[in-house]
């Protein structure tokens, strides 16, 4: 059996798991406490393959290694924010309130269940492409695992951050500040951690584009590939959703809104000055 044919059966069977349990508890939440956790055994079925067909794994191994280190981080960080106590993501109430029970029922199946689970499937693909083209290592597998190494601490520095900010928050009765971190890695970009989540999985693409160009593929075919289209969707999807959280957050904090004229929505950049804000208005 191919390692892809696998991995298909594998993300079938978590779905069913996911939507049944998500029917029986009422809670819609089961795909974000897979989704550190199966990445990792999707990356390793195609090292495994590698391995038992005697080709060059290291690159694999590699690969799998680094999507073990970011679901191991991405997994205590839901933890201790009480993601597998039962607690269901608070913008999945909100979607609820707002649509008509088969409404939510159909989203929950299509889009929470469904298409997430796709996508877990797909920004793990670069490895198919590293299996398929059996290359030796290079300096760009190790620039860009070094890059994936550098963005995994960027987004480990953020989510300290935050969970710091929301502990003193807790300390103080509730209410912080303006309600919302603003300094830190949150001073050069609104949502940092959800930066360097996206650009990690567009270092594992560029891992196996790797693996293709030093096979003999060029631009097209090889830097450029099909496996793209994971780090691509998994882009779409966290604009869309920082927008809706967004959204949620202006309504409950009044100064949010200066916070998003002077602050750079995803990617880190120096903050806009107030001065030049009103000039521009």
């Amino acid at each position: 059996m191919e390692p892809l044919t696998l991995v298909v059966i594998v993300a079938a069977a978590v779905s069913a798991a996911c939507w049944v349990l998500s029917l029986i508890t009422k809670d819609t939440s089961w795909v974000d406490r897979i989704w550190s956790i199966v990445p990792i055994a999707y990356v390793w079925i195609f090292a495994g393959a590698a391995l038992a067909a005697g080709q060059d794994a290291a690159r694999l191994v590699i690969m799998a290694v680094l999507v073990t280190a970011w679901g191991a981080r991405l997994t205590f960080n839901f933890a201790r924010k009480g993601g597998y106590s039962g607690m269901e993501d608070y913008r999945w109430a909100i979607l609820r309130g707002r649509m008509k029970p088969w409404q939510f029922q159909l989203f929950n199946l299509f889009f929470i269940v469904l298409y997430q689970n796709a996508l877990l499937v797909l920004i793990t693909l670069p490895a198919q492409v590293a299996w398929r083209h059996d290359a030796p290592l290079g300096v760009g597998d190790a620039v860009f695992a070094i890059l994936f190494l550098a963005l995994l601490l960027g987004e480990t520095a953020a989510d300290q951050q935050q969970c710091d900010f929301h502990r003193a928050k807790a300390r103080a009765g509730g209410q912080l500040g303006e309600g919302f971190l603003t300094t830190g890695l949150f001073r050069f970009s609104r949502h940092p951690n959800f930066f360097f989540e996206q650009a990690q999985w567009w270092a594992f693409y560029a891992i196996g584009a790797t693996a293709a160009v030093t096979a003999g593929l060029g631009f097209w075919g090889g830097a450029i590939n099909w496996s793209i289209i994971g780090a691509v969707l998994l882009t779409v999807l966290f604009i869309g959703s920082t927008i809706f959280t967004e959204a949620i957050t202006s309504g409950k904090y009044p100064a949010y809104a200066e916070y998003q004229k002077t602050t750079s929505m995803l990617v880190p950049l120096p903050p806009r000055s107030r001065t030049a804000v009103v000039e521009q208005t």
